[in-house]
């Protein structure tokens, strides 16, 4: 089960590393053999009106929720080609979520860092929605709502044979505060426990920009969230994953502590499944694997 830290991400300026390094091609366009959009018209989602007057009022007034997302994480959450627009699986399906209580989204680019003490803190964002994974040190601080499942997966340059379990001595790009950096730190504490060369761990801001550095090679392999490094191997050319995906946890929702708005979310992802929304939307993307049926407040990690 995944512990500590933080999954992911980066400014709204590391997306556009992203669409470089990985080929992305103009206009939202695909290639071929591309089942992943990067643009695209959600469905349309008709409101409850029984679950949008559950919505806490301060929520209400404006109608509109504050969201602030990490956007250099492709397929979950990136820039269009117009470098503004946050795009996304992630971000269709929380839409989907916002239509059916009724409201509109404003997304708000963020150092993913700041993201859970702009919802609980300051009160910068009313929600926090950027590939969060559930765990019990952000449990202590918000309170998260379960909406899909994701685990790690390596990926290299194709005909690599550096193996996961071990890559002692290798050169591996991994993104600041996520979950990924205290697995690669304990791999490479057994390497060295064995009497082998210490894994070289180097930390980017951006997941995108750790895919950059494997793909012009400065870099021997990184590991990201499976939606990630399946994405970046799709797009990117010479690339290919390696071993299987581990540690499968869920993604959450973040809200304050003890909100309210907690249940309503869950009641909401709730009624998108019922209604097929949910598995459109995840369908259309090409990660229906990692969908659910019981999205849960601050669920047991």
């Amino acid at each position: 089960m995944i512990s500590a830290s933080a999954r992911r991400r980066t400014l709204a300026a590391g997306a556009a590393l992203l669409v470089s390094a990985l080929g992305l091609t103009a206009c939202g366009e695909k290639e071929s053999d591309d089942t992943t959009p990067q643009t695209g018209a959600a469905p349309a989602v008709t409101a409850d009106a029984a679950l949008a007057a559950k919505v806490p009022a301060d929520i209400k007034a404006d109608g509109v929720i504050k969201i602030g997302v990490d956007s250099s994480y492709a397929p979950n959450e990136y820039l269009d080609t117009d470098g503004k627009t946050v795009v996304g699986w992630d971000v269709e399906l929380f839409d989907a979520v916002a239509a059916k209580l009724g409201l509109k989204t404003e997304w708000v680019t963020s150092n993913f860092d700041d993201i859970v003490p702009g919802v609980t803190a300051s009160g910068k964002y009313e929600t926090g929605v950027s590939s969060f994974t559930i765990n019990p040190e952000r449990l202590k601080q918000a309170t998260m709502v379960s909406y899909f499942n994701a685990g790690t997966q390596w990926f290299a340059k194709a005909g690599s044979t550096i193996d996961p379990d071990d890559a002692c001595g290798k050169k591996i790009a991994v993104q600041k505060a996520t979950v990924q950096v205290e697995d690669i730190e304990k791999r490479s504490k057994a390497c060295t426990d064995a009497g082998k060369p210490a894994i070289q761990i180097n930390q980017y801001q951006g997941q995108d920009q750790a895919t950059s550095a494997v793909v012009s090679g400065k870099e021997d392999a990184s590991l990201a969230d499976s939606p990630i490094a399946a994405y970046a191997v799709k797009k990117a050319t010479g690339l290919a994953l390696l071993g299987e995906i581990y540690d499968a946890a869920p993604y959450g929702y973040v809200v304050k502590k003890d909100s309210p708005l907690g249940q309503v979310y869950a009641d909401a992802v709730k009624a998108i499944i019922a209604d097929g929304t949910y598995t459109q939307i995840l369908q259309k993307w090409g990660v229906e694997a990692g969908g659910i049926t019981d999205p849960t407040v601050d669920p047991a990690s």
